[in-house]
């Protein structure tokens, strides 16, 4: 599993750093999942941001505007409506094997965390592709399918014309 080390020698050094699990113990205890550990690491460290001008992160402060339990809310509900559900390869929700909406891209691009078979199975990430049927699902822990975005590896959200330097975070209003 990639670490936040590794990700903050290539984006910078994060400037949120929350400590407080409120925020996390109330959004997982209403969507009933408790998300990855290297997820919320990220999250917490970086808070609500937008990566390369492309990839956005959201945390689950209620005080922040960009808040990720609001906005899961929202995904869910879409992503539950007949015409979009055949975008996926099985329902969003918190249920082994099932989709939770976590990122989106400028791009049009869903990132997904993909619910665990069983207790020894592993977080993967899921990429749907904007406007098409078409899905990727990347056997890897969201950290090492964001350290594989940051160096700009084809982990279907391509950044390399986003960030042609290095890669860069802004935080969101």
């Amino acid at each position: 599993m990639a670490t936040l080390s590794e990700i903050q020698a290539l984006l910078g050094e994060p400037r949120f750093n929350w400590w407080d699990t409120a925020p996390w113990v109330d959004m997982e205890r209403e969507f009933g999942i408790e998300f990855p550990a290297d997820f919320r690491e990220i999250v917490n460290a970086y808070g609500s941001i937008q990566i390369n001008g492309q990839l956005y992160l959201e945390h689950p402060a209620d005080h922040l505007l960009h808040s990720l339990g609001e906005t899961i809310r929202g995904d869910l509900e879409m992503w539950r409506e007949e015409d979009m559900a055949e975008f996926l390869p099985s329902p969003v929700g918190p249920n082994p094997g099932e989709l939770m909406p976590v990122a989106s891209a400028t791009t049009g691009e869903w990132i997904f965390l993909r619910v665990p078979d069983g207790p020894s199975s592993r977080w993967r990430v899921l990429v749907q592709e904007p406007d098409s049927p078409a899905w990727t699902l990347h056997e890897m822990t969201f950290s090492e399918w964001l350290l594989a975005y940051l160096i700009g590896e084809d982990v279907t959200v391509c950044s390399r014309n986003f960030a042609p330097a290095r890669p860069f975070y802004e935080p969101l209003p």
